[in-house]
C-alpha cells in the first residue's frame, strides 16, 4: 500500500491547569473532558502512541507504520538512528492558568536515570492573553548553591526570566534550561520523544483530593544548565509565501511558513518525514500522485519521507509550522 499524507487521531490530556481554546481556537473536540491542556497530535510515546485517522492506513498505529515502511516514512538516516522509535513529539498546549517550573535532563542523563532520550524543546506562541508571559532561564547569574537557597527560601521566582509573549514569539529550550508556561498562553510545542519531565515548584498548588503534586526537587539540581544568557527570545523575520527558519538543532528544524497562494515543495534532498501544524487557514496538499488532502486550522500532517515533491493550496491566507530533522 502507497504512503500518503497522514493524519492521526489527536490524543487529549486533562491537565489541572487546562482551558477550552484547544476546542474554541484549534477545533478539537476533548468532550467528555471539561477542559483540556494538551493535544499530543503526533507520538510515539509508549502507551501514547498515535492512530491514523485518515485514508486506507487509518486504525494503524504509527509503530506499526515504522515497522513495515521504516525509511519510506521516518527517512532511512532517521530510521538506522531511531529504529522503531518516532523521535518527536509534537503537541498544543493551553494554558488557562501557570504551570509548575520545570527542568528536563539531557540524553545523557536521561539514559543513565530513566534509560530513556532527553528532552531539548521549542515552543512557537499561537495565542496569547494580554500580559501572558512564560518562565525561561534565569534573569542573572546563578550556580547550584544559589539555586538551592532560593528554592529553600521559597524565592525561587526572584532568579527566574519572565518574558512577555503575543502571536509569533519563538523559544528555543534545550535539556537543561528551566522554564513554565505561563497564562492564557496557546502554543505549538515540538520536542524529543520523552516524557521525562522534572517539576521543581508548583506555585503550592494541589489536587481535587488536597494533595500536592509530586515534586523532583532533588533530581533536579543536576539536571539544571545554570548558565544565563542575554536573550532566550528567538528573532526571525517572515515574508509572505516565503519559509523562514525558527530553530535548527541536532534533533529537529522548525519553520514557518505564512502563504497565500500555490507553494510547491521539494524534499528530494532531506532524508526525513515533514510535519505541518496549521496553525491559521486551511490548504490542501497535492502529492507526486496525484492525491489530494485537505488539512485544516489546528489539524497536524505527516508527509512520508518517500513523498519528495507537494505542492501546498491556500484557501485565502493559511499559517503553517513546517517541521522536520536534518
Amino acid at each position: 500500500m502507497s504512503l500518503y499524507p497522514l493524519k492521526f487521531q489527536p490524543i487529549l490530556k486533562d491537565k489541572i491547569w487546562g482551558g477550552n481554546k484547544l476546542k474554541t481556537v484549534l477545533n478539537k473536540d476533548f468532550a467528555p473532558l471539561p477542559n483540556a491542556g494538551e493535544s499530543w497530535e503526533i507520538s510515539g510515546v509508549e502507551g501514547d502512541i498515535s492512530v491514523v485517522s485518515n485514508g486506507n492506513l487509518t486504525g494503524n498505529n504509527l509503530e506499526e507504520l515504522i515497522e513495515i515502511y521504516m525509511g519510506d516514512l521516518v527517512g532511512d538516516k532517521v530510521y538506522d538512528q531511531f529504529g522503531m522509535e518516532f523521535p518527536l513529539l509534537i503537541k498544543f498546549i493551553d494554558a488557562n492558568d501557570v504551570l509548575s517550573i520545570q527542568v528536563h535532563p539531557d540524553d545523557e542523563l536521561s539514559k543513565e536515570r530513566h534509560n530513556a532520550f532527553g528532552k531539548t524543546e521549542m515552543w512557537y506562541v499561537i495565542e496569547a492573553d494580554k500580559g501572558s508571559e512564560l518562565i525561561v532561564g534565569f534573569n542573572q547569574e546563578v550556580d547550584k548553591a544559589k539555586y538551592v537557597a532560593k528554592l529553600e527560601e521559597g524565592k525561587l521566582e526572584e532568579i527566574l526570566n519572565n518574558e512577555p509573549v503575543k502571536k509569533g514569539s519563538c523559544f528555543f529550550i534545550p535539556a537543561g534550561r528551566v522554564h513554565a508556561i505561563g497564562k492564557g498562553i496557546l502554543l505549538a510545542e515540538i520536542q524529543q520523544t520523552s516524557d521525562v519531565t522534572y517539576r521543581m515548584y508548583d506555585w503550592n498548588r494541589t489536587d481535587d483530593q488536597g494533595n500536592p503534586r509530586e515534586l523532583h526537587t532533588e533530581l533536579a539540581v543536576d539536571a539544571i544548565d545554570y548558565s544565563f544568557e542575554k536573550k532566550y527570545r528567538t528573532d526571525y523575520e517572515t515574508e509572505i509565501n516565503k519559509t523562514t527558519e525558527l530553530v535548527r538543532c541536532p534533533y529537529f528544524t522548525t519553520n514557518t511558513l505564512e502563504f497565500d497562494k500555490q507553494i510547491e515543495k521539494d524534499y528530494s534532498q532531506l532524508d526525513s518525514f515533514v510535519i505541518y501544524m496549521c496553525l491559521d487557514g486551511n490548504f490542501t496538499i497535492e502529492s507526486e500522485d496525484g492525491i489530494t488532502t485537505e488539512v485544516t486550522k489546528g489539524e497536524t500532517i505527516l508527509i512520508p519521507a518517500a513523498l519528495e515533491n507537494v505542492i501546498l493550496f491556500p484557501k485565502g491566507k493559511t499559517e503553517i509550522l513546517e517541521v522536520y530533522i536534518k
